[in-house]
């Protein structure tokens, strides 16, 4: 369903009681994000919060997509997997062989829909223009800083609009905008992105790149910002197909040459100009978890600011999981599951990406396997699919386990990986956010094939364990190696392989020497894989301990596999894998790069939410999430000092 403007989106959530008003006054700074970070982790996503109050005349929208049932009344559907259906059905009715007469009149309904999905520009100006500031300010909008070493104050959910200045396609994409002055702000696209890929080509005419930036309106549009869609298929396009309805759009009034929708709530237009120097810009606690360092970035001039009567502001934040960006991330998951299937790897049946590889760092997929190697072949065409050629650990299961059933899961893959023959590693772009990577934005990859192997796959050098009997205590394990601060024992108890094991590393090459001197133990050939985490991650946390490794994992770099030949026959080898994922330093590790520390609320933010906590109508008081990670945090800068 289309929803005539993000008034009727928040009406909607109230009415379904999705949405709570803060009438008490909350500052923009910090205040917001703390309450939110709050709530967002508080069960199921908590509510939607419409803060009345900012200090400012315009009051601001939080967590409007931050649970399965939110996400889903923006999208219009009953279940995320709906749109699913809709795109499968749509591409075997395209695929399908037209060979009669009927068979193409079965099309025209079809087309009659395409037609209506596509983007309409209307001729006079838009609500989003019934109020145009005299003088753009943007300090006038109740911009929020979300995190204590944030750079400034950004905007956290613009749908930015460009288009290309040889063919004119239009490309509408999500990038955060630091605020440097009334008309000044940052406009981060990273290298792999296409706005990015249009101010290279501006850079050749040596013109100035107009931009505008929209808030607001209907929530399709903010998702479909978000979307990896192909390069020139239009984002607005995949808008009205979601809605149901074409977008109306408008010609911006100082910068033409672009149109933004009519209904928006906002409108800040301008430029870039590709001649002039970037900016310095960040940090920014970012949907990793950990602080995106600064680096320099085009600077965007503002030369109008308008609005619709009585707008709210639409904002985010991003942090340690779970927020609102993974309900987002989840409706992707759910939506290009069909294209993937029908046009790259037919024989994914289900793909799952787990909150806490953050969108890239894990995927799961799921196949029906017919021929030995179909997982590499998977492997190779998800690392060529879009932006999945940013994910980090891909996971390739059965098609009969159950992926959303994580210990089920791990269970049939450990059952069917020898860690020495069906672990691949590889090497690629990765995510510019990746802190990780020894080079920014090129990295190391890891798939683990955990699918039923045929013959031709099976290495019968190799003796797999059939149990886990005869595990040293983790009491045994900590005395002897005292580096070892906490292990976490549990996996193996429910049939699954594997070990994760929380290091205090003090020495160059100290996990991977640690790493085969644990898996001398005889004790130890019941498991096929360690992981190595930081000494102040609890390995019994397994969200948490996940989170955090798979954040500071380059497993080409980080991997060592052990070998030796089995107690129980010396005609075979045992193998078990070690993973490193504690942080990287140059001292230990010859790592060059900072590394960025893990993002928490300072201590004032949370002692003046904690104070006016009864007055915001919220229930039950809600600790700080933050407080959990304080003993984990390096100093206290963005970069581990």
């Amino acid at each position: 369903m289309a929803y005539r403007n993000q008034q009727e989106f928040i009406q909607a959530l109230e009415k379904a009681g999705e949405l709570v008003r803060i009438r008490t006054f909350v500052h923009p700074k910090l205040e917001i994000a703390e309450i939110t970070d709050r709530i967002s982790k508080s069960g199921n996503g908590g509510k939607a919060l419409l803060f009345e109050n900012t200090g400012t005349a315009f009051p601001v929208l939080m967590n409007a997509y931050g649970s399965e049932k939110r996400m889903c009344m923006a999208l219009g559907v009953q279940h995320l997997d709906d749109v699913t259906s809709e795109i499968e059905q749509l591409f075997k009715l395209l695929s399908a062989p037209k060979e009669g007469l009927l068979d193409k009149l079965k099309l025209l309904p079809k087309l009659g829909q395409f037609a209506s999905w596509m983007p309409v520009v209307k001729s006079g100006r838009g609500e989003c223009q019934e109020v145009v500031m005299p003088n753009p300010d943007i300090g006038k909008l109740p911009v929020i800083t979300c995190w204590p070493k944030d750079g400034g104050p950004f905007i956290t959910l613009p749908i930015i609009h460009t288009k290309d200045p040889n063919t004119g396609a239009r490309n509408v994409g999500m990038y955060r905008m630091q605020l440097f002055g009334p008309t000044l702000t940052g406009m981060h696209w990273h290298k792999h992105k296409v706005s990015a890929r249009h101010f290279a080509e501006y850079k050749k005419t040596g013109k100035k790149m107009p931009v505008a930036v929209a808030l607001g309106g209907d929530p399709a549009y903010a998702y479909s910002a978000t979307a990896p869609l192909p390069e020139n298929v239009d984002e607005y396009m995949l808008a009205g197909f979601l809605r149901k309805k074409k977008v109306e759009l408008v010609k911006c009034i100082t910068q033409p040459e672009i149109e933004v929708p009519a209904d928006a709530d906002f409108v800040i237009e301008g430029f870039v100009d590709p001649n002039e120097e970037p900016i310095w810009e960040g940090p920014f606690g970012d949907h990793t978890g950990y602080y995106s360092l600064p680096d320099w970035y085009p600077r965007f001039h503002i030369t109008a600011i308008t609005h619709r009567k009585h707008p709210v502001y639409p904002a985010t934040i991003v942090g340690i999981p779970p927020q609102e960006d993974a309900w987002l991330g989840k409706a992707t998951e759910r939506i290009f599951l069909a294209p993937i299937k029908m046009t790259l790897v037919p024989e994914i049946v289900n793909m799952d990406m787990p909150v806490e590889g953050v969108f890239h760092n894990l995927v799961i997929a799921q196949i029906k396997k017919e021929y030995a190697g179909q997982g590499q072949k998977v492997m190779n065409a998800m690392w060529g699919a879009g932006q999945m050629m940013f994910n980090k650990i891909l996971v390739i299961a059965d098609e009969h386990t159950v992926i959303t059933d994580y210990t089920r899961l791990a269970r049939d893959v450990f059952r069917n990986c020898n860690p020495a023959t069906d672990i691949n590693f590889s090497q690629g772009p990765m995510d510019v956010l990746d802190h990780s990577c020894s080079k920014l934005g090129f990295g190391g990859k890891m798939c683990i094939d955990g699918t039923t192997k045929s013959e031709e796959e099976t290495d019968t050098d190799y003796k797999l364990p059939e149990n886990t009997n005869g595990l040293p205590a983790a009491s045994d394990l900590k005395s002897r190696w005292q580096a070892i601060a906490a292990v976490n024992m549990g996996l193996p108890q429910h049939g699954i392989p594997c070990l994760i094991v929380a290091v205090r590393k003090d020495r160059p090459g100290h996990i991977r020497q640690l790493h085969q001197e644990l898996t001398q133990l005889a004790g130890m050939e019941g498991i096929k894989l360690i992981l190595y985490v930081e000494h102040t991650v609890d390995p019994a946390d397994l969200p948490v301990a996940l989170w955090r490794f798979c954040n500071n994992l380059d497993p080409r770099r980080d991997h060592f596999l052990a070998e030796r030949t089995a107690t129980t026959d010396s005609n075979k080898k045992f193998a078990c894998l070690g993973l490193d994922g504690t942080r990287k330093t140059k001292e230990l590790d010859n790592f060059q790069r900072d590394w960025p520390n893990i993002i928490v609320a300072d201590d004032a933010t949370i002692r003046a939410v904690d104070a006016k906590w009864n007055d915001l109508g919220l229930g039950a008081f809600l600790s700080s999430p933050s407080l959990k990670f304080k003993d984990q945090v390096y100093g206290e800068e963005a970069v581990v000092s």
